[in-house]
């Protein structure tokens, strides 16, 4: 099915069980997971096309063990920059974060332009039944107790749930008249791809750790990314930098002087792509769930683009609603499941905002003595082991653990994509959850034969070779243990009574 455009010029009605307001990352993997599970999908995107611009484009370790998990890893893979296999970075500071501890098969940040992420998501999204209509603008929201009519352009559409993944200026969030606390931006900066005709020896051959594509000259500080040929992403800002209107256009002598300043007469602007300006705000809702509208990404919550995590917290909102939200249209779980959503994305959401605004003290492009100073501290602790292991683990997402109710230590946590093999050959734990599914997985024989399962659960019985940490395990659709067992004893009677509440407790 292919991307269709709305008709303007009449009002047309239209029914779904899910809109999406917002066709980026965020809101393309949401409905992803929706079509997976046979959620009628409508997404709503008010671009006629899509923009072709390099942002966000930094997939962490989690986000890419979650994407392999949907076999959708493989084409962003294949349309990802070619750069040294470096890890992550805290601050910009120059000590890679090392992610070998957390037992991932992802070590590296994969850097990869937004919009082909975006290309990779719609054609999955509309080759799994959604529907992404572009040239429709929201403009009008109406809920009750039974559904949102959203209203789009030429269109009308009732919906049991509307989803605002309409980024950090949502029009969703400003029509329901929703604050979104937090602090104003302090800085702008510009970010934009070009073309270059010349470059100096200042300037990147190759994309490579985040602090050796920085410079600081005078007042200007600027990162500078070879995508490919002559095809740079160049974002840059002044230490005096003066408040510019949002939507003012960044200009050709803008940037060229930027250029300049940094990287030598030599380097010589050839065309200007596109651009945009940016701040360093820091906002989030309050609420994730009002009624039948809930918020994901960028319009539930912004922070300075500091370690790579805006994209990356977006989706792993989508990926951590997806299934509820599928679960509760099905009547497979109750309304109040959509609140553990809230419950559990907001603290993450929160964790993130704190920790960018610690970036962006390390990071001020023009440091006092006492920054620096601490800046020269942080970068030994960097060298720690278990300072790196602490930040690597939260930079990628990899320590995330949710708080689930039981008593087993892993609940909570993410599994390690380890090596298992079934009844039908050798396989990969990543490989079980294509479908959607929730997994129970049983190491040698913990479970009972004649379990009678919910829908959408599947049993894979497996030896591995690693020690996972328990005999059974329930695993989530998004990959997070929400019961385990370390012995055949503890898997009883109570067993399937366990499974149905740990994939429809409300917290």
């Amino acid at each position: 099915m292919s991307t269709e455009k709305t008709a303007k010029t009449e009002k047309t009605a239209s029914a779904a069980d899910v809109v999406i307001a917002g066709a980026g990352p965020t809101g393309l993997m949401l409905a992803y997971e929706l079509a997976l599970a046979g959620v009628e999908t409508l997404v709503l995107e008010k671009l006629d096309q899509r923009i072709e611009q390099v942002k966000g484009g930094a997939i962490q370790p989690r986000t890419a063990e979650l994407l392999e998990s949907r076999g959708l890893l493989e084409p962003m893979l294949r349309r990802a920059i070619q750069r040294a296999p470096v890890g992550g970075n805290f601050a910009l500071l120059p000590v890679p974060l090392d992610c070998t501890p957390w037992r991932t098969r992802h070590n590296s940040v994969i850097g990869i332009p937004q919009w082909k992420i975006e290309e990779v998501l719609e054609e999955r999204v509309t080759a799994a039944g959604a529907r992404v209509l572009r040239g429709a603008a929201v403009t009008k929201v109406e809920s009750d107790e039974d559904g949102v009519v959203v209203t789009a352009d030429g269109l009308e559409v009732r919906a049991r749930y509307l989803v605002a993944c309409d980024g950090g200026h949502s029009t969703v969030r400003k029509l329901l008249e929703l604050p979104f606390p937090g602090r104003a931006g302090t800085h702008q900066a510009v970010l934009t791809d070009i073309r270059l005709t010349a470059v100096s020896s200042l300037v990147p051959k190759r994309m490579g750790h985040i602090s050796t594509m920085t410079r600081r000259v005078g007042d200007y500080w600027a990162m500078l990314i070879p995508v490919e040929g002559d095809l740079y992403r160049f974002t840059f800002g002044r230490a005096d930098q003066v408040d510019t209107v949002r939507d003012a256009p960044v200009t050709h002598d803008e940037i060229a002087t930027a250029l300049r300043e940094v990287y030598g007469e030599e380097t010589t602007l050839g065309a200007v792509e596109n651009s945009s300006r940016f701040s360093d705000a820091t906002r989030q809702l309050e609420q994730y769930r009002v009624g039948r509208v809930l918020f994901a990404g960028d319009a539930a919550h912004i922070h300075p683009p500091l370690g790579g995590q805006g994209l990356n917290l977006g989706m792993q909102d989508g990926i951590n609603l997806g299934w509820k939200l599928a679960a509760v249209i099905q009547d497979r779980a109750p309304s109040g499941l959509l609140d553990s959503y809230h419950a559990e994305r907001h603290p993450v959401g929160a964790q993130v905002l704190h920790h960018t605004s610690a970036q962006r003290v390390l990071a001020d492009t023009n440091p006092s003595e006492d920054v620096a100073a601490l800046r020269d501290i942080f970068i030994e602790l960097l060298r720690l082991p278990d300072a790196n292991r602490h930040l690597a683990g939260l930079i990628s997402g990899l320590s995330l653990r949710y708080e689930l109710p039981g008593d087993h230590p892993l609940t909570g946590q993410r599994v390690p994509d380890a090596d298992l093999v079934t009844e039908a050959g050798a396989t990969r734990l990543s490989a079980l959850f294509g479908s959607g599914h929730a997994v129970l997985l049983d190491l040698g024989g913990a479970v009972p034969d004649g379990l009678r399962l919910p829908p959408r659960v599947d049993l894979v019985r497996a030896t591995c070779a690693d020690d996972l940490g328990a005999a059974a395990l329930l695993i989530r659709p998004d990959g997070y243990v929400c019961w385990a067992a370390d012995t055949p004893a503890a898997c009883d009677e109570t067993l399937l009574a366990t499974i149905e509440g740990g994939l429809t407790k409300v917290h």
